[in-house]
C-alpha cells in the first residue's frame, strides 16, 4: 500500500517566467492512479510560519509569504514567486513533514512533491524557495518525533541547501550521492558527498549504495530516513549526467527500503528532480519510484 501525501496546490499556475514544469505533480498522481489501485491519498497542512523561521531567515520567509522576493533571488530560484508559489512550497513542506509522520506509523509513506534541497537560508535557489527536508527534519526532532535523522540525497544534484542549513547538527546527518559535475559548481560540505562520474550506469551506481548506506544505517543509528528520491540519474534525464536505466532506478529504491526496514527504519521519501520534454514520461518515472518503495516496504 502507498501512503502518499498530495494536496490540489501543488500545482500551481505556470509562472511568467522560468521553465519549471509545475504540471508534474498532477501528472505524478494521474500516474499512481494509472499504475495502481493500491494507494491511500493524505492531504497536508500548510508548513506554519515558525517552523519556516526556525530554519530560515525571516526576512527571507516574509518576502517568500508575501510575494515580493527581490528579482536577484528570483533569478537564483528559477521563476517569480506569486502568491500561488508562496501557497504552494508552504503546502510542499507541509506534506514532507506529513510523510515522515505516516511513515512512523507505516514503515514508508511519500510526498508527491518536495525535496527542495538547493534552498538556503536567506534565498531559494535551482527551483527550490523553501527547504522542505531541513524544516521538516527540524521540526520532527524538535518536537519528539525523532532523535536522529538521516537525510539520504539519491537526486543527481548535490543537495547543497541542506548540507549548509543542517551543517554542525550531531542529530541529523546529511548524505548526497550525485554526479559531481552537475549543478552547484560549488558544492557545500554534507557529512558525506559521494560525487559520480559522468555517465555512471547501474552497476557502479548501486556499487556506491552497496558499499556506503548499510554501514550508514548501522554507524548513526537514525530513527528516520528522509530520502530525497529524485529520478534525474535516469540516463534520459534531461538536466542529469548519470546512465540509470527505469531497472537501476527500482534496484535503487528496493535496496533504500529493505537496507532500512531490515533495522526498522521507517522511510520518508520526498519528490525530488526529474527532467524531460516529456512530462508524462518523467511523472511514471516518480509514480514508479514510489510504488516500488511501497512494494518492498510491504514485503518487510
Amino acid at each position: 500500500m502507498l501512503h502518499v501525501v498530495h494536496h490540489g496546490d501543488y500545482v500551481a499556475p505556470a509562472p511568467t517566467r522560468g521553465s519549471f514544469a509545475f504540471d508534474k505533480y498532477r501528472l505524478v498522481m494521474d500516474a499512481v492512479k494509472q499504475l495502481s489501485d493500491r494507494y491511500t491519498v493524505y492531504a497536508p497542512h500548510a508548513m506554519e510560519r515558525e517552523w519556516l523561521e526556525a530554519v530560515h531567515d525571516p526576512e527571507y520567509v516574509d518576502q517568500v509569504l508575501s510575494a515580493v522576493v527581490p528579482h536577484e533571488k528570483e533569478r537564483r530560484i528559477g521563476f517569480p514567486v506569486s502568491q500561488e508559489i508562496a501557497r504552494r512550497v508552504r503546502f510542499t513542506s507541509g506534506g514532507t513533514w506529513l510523510a515522515a509522520k505516516l511513515a512512523l506509523d507505516h514503515g514508508y509513506a511519500a510526498n508527491s512533491a518536495g525535496g527542495s534541497h538547493h534552498a538556503l537560508a536567506d534565498t531559494g535557489a535551482g527551483y527550490c524557495v523553501f527547504n522542505d527536508l531541513a524544516v521538516s527534519a527540524n521540526r520532527l526532532i524538535a518536537e519528539g518525533d525523532a532523535g536522529r535523522i538521516l537525510i539520504l540525497d539519491l537526486d543527481v544534484h548535490q543537495g547543497d541547501g541542506t548540507a549548509s542549513l543542517l551543517a554542525g547538527r550531531s542529530d541529523i546527518m546529511t548524505v548526497s550521492v550525485h554526479a559531481e559535475r552537475n549543478f552547484p559548481v560549488r558544492k557545500a560540505q554534507s557529512t558525506l558527498d559521494i560525487g559520480l562520474e559522468d555517465g555512471t550506469d547501474d552497476v557502479r551506481y548501486l556499487a556506491k549504495l552497496v558499499k556506503h548506506l548499510p554501514a550508514l544505517l548501522d554507524d548513526f543509528r537514525p530513527d528516520l530516513v528522509l530520502y530525497q528520491a529524485g529520478v534525474d540519474p535516469h540516463v534520459n534525464d534531461r538536466l542529469g549526467r548519470l546512465a540509470l536505466t527505469d531497472e537501476g532506478l527500482a534496484a535503487r529504491e528496493r535496496f533504500v527500503i529493505a537496507q532500512a526496514r531490515g533495522r526498522k527504519v521507517p522511510v520518508a521519501s520526498a519528490l525530488g528532480g526529474g527532467y524531460g520534454q516529456d512530462h508524462q514520461t518523467v511523472a511514471m518515472r516518480h509514480a514508479r519510484s514510489m510504488l516500488t518503495m511501497a512494494a518492498e516496504n510491504d514485503r518487510r
